[in-house]
């Protein structure tokens, strides 16, 4: 039924009394309302106006409580990561070092500061510097290094990467001013390097900067523009001489070898030509003292034995060929080589004949005869 239909008893939605004032509702009057369908909700009473605004009240205030400490809670957690170590500040006061990982702290009452542990940084240094011998050089290097202590990093000096910095460039200087430019330039710069890093640890020691250095690298040092020239020339002669130092020494070290190889083998065969004529000799020994007893049991048929044998031996090394005739005083020479020499060349040779006991050749190819015997052989003598 409407509100304004007769029997209603003029009760409008609006709360307007007697039915006669046609404005808007009374805020208040809404809000109480409201606020006694919540109390009823969670369990105040709704009888009084007094009472439902005070539990209206204490309510709101547990809510309030409620979502604040949530939100507290929540805003607690935090996160550390694999690489890093959380350094904790209880009221700006160092309260301990927590590892990676999901972590909670006290909210407005500590502060957490991350420190990576395992990232190695660079820290580059350059400059032109002052060496011993007073000539300048720019050089440049670059330090490596990562964090092992992270309270120390966070708490020793003000900026522990800048304290290095400067540490790095008194290093540099200090051993660029103790040595020669020469060195510096060219073979010492190994020498240089290490220097510095051994220097840099000496000075850093004492600052606890919670720093490890792994390596210093030696980038580049040049001498100024206007001697760059010369410097440049000094360099490349001193790489040709390294160069040709090791050219050497490789040669020498391959023509050692060979030389030694030969000089053992011309004593090896030293070794075996002594051992062949010592055995040679020997055989001709043993074999004389064989033929000695023959000899003297016969000494005619034994000696015409050994003269053919001799000759046979003499005669196998030639291709001429002499005939003598038994009662005779012509002996044949037959020039084999040069018969088959004209052989080839289509020409005929004619045999040659020379005359015994002392008589001059019948043809100027002949050859005189060494011999007056007119038989083939001596009759026992030589």
């Amino acid at each position: 039924m409407a509100w304004n239909e007769p029997g209603n008893n003029d009760k409008d939605p609006w709360k307007n009394k007697g039915g006669s004032n046609q404005g808007p509702p009374d805020l208040d009057d809404l809000l109480k309302d409201l606020g006694q369908k919540v109390s009823g909700v969670f369990g105040g009473k709704s009888s009084g106006s007094g009472g439902s605004g005070k539990s209206f009240s204490s309510v709101g205030i547990g809510l309030a409580l409620i979502i604040a400490v949530l939100v507290y809670a929540f805003s607690g957690f935090y996160t550390i990561k694999e690489a890093e170590q959380g350094i904790v500040l209880r009221f700006g006061q160092y309260a301990g070092t927590v590892d990676p990982g999901l972590r909670w702290k006290w909210t407005f009452a500590e502060r957490i500061i991350p420190v990576d542990m395992q990232t190695t940084r660079d820290l580059p240094a350059a400059g032109f510097m002052l060496t011993q011998d007073e000539n300048v050089v720019r050089v440049e290097m670059q330090v490596q290094y990562r964090v092992v202590d992270a309270r120390n990093y966070v708490f020793s000096v003000t900026d522990a990467d800048d304290s290095l910095s400067q540490s790095l460039d008194s290093a540099l200087r200090y051993v660029v001013g103790h040595a020669a430019m020469d060195d510096i330039l060219t073979s010492g710069r190994e020498t240089v390097r290490q220097s510095v890093w051994q220097e840099l640890e000496k000075i850093i020691e004492p600052y606890h900067l919670g720093l490890i250095v792994v390596d210093v690298n030696f980038k580049d040092a040049r001498p100024p523009e206007e001697v760059k020239d010369a410097f440049d020339d000094a360099i490349s002669a001193q790489e040709d001489e390294v160069r040709f130092l090791r050219e050497a020494e490789a040669y020498a070290r391959g023509i050692e070898p060979r030389a030694r190889g030969r000089v053992k083998r011309m004593e090896q065969e030293a070794l075996a030509y002594k051992q062949q004529t010592i055995l040679d000799a020997e055989g001709a020994v043993a074999r004389f003292e064989k033929i000695l007893p023959e000899y003297q049991a016969a000494p005619t048929v034994t000696r015409q034995r050994m003269y053919l044998t001799t000759m046979e031996n003499v005669y196998s090394n030639t291709s001429k060929v002499m005939v003598d005739v038994d009662g005779g005083n012509n002996m044949m020479y037959l020039p084999l080589d040069k018969i088959i020499q004209q052989q080839s060349s289509g020409q005929r040779i004619i045999p040659q004949a020379t005359t015994g006991l002392g008589q001059q050749p019948v043809s100027t190819n002949t050859k005189p005869s060494t011999s007056g015997r007119s038989d083939r052989f001596s009759s026992g003598r030589n």
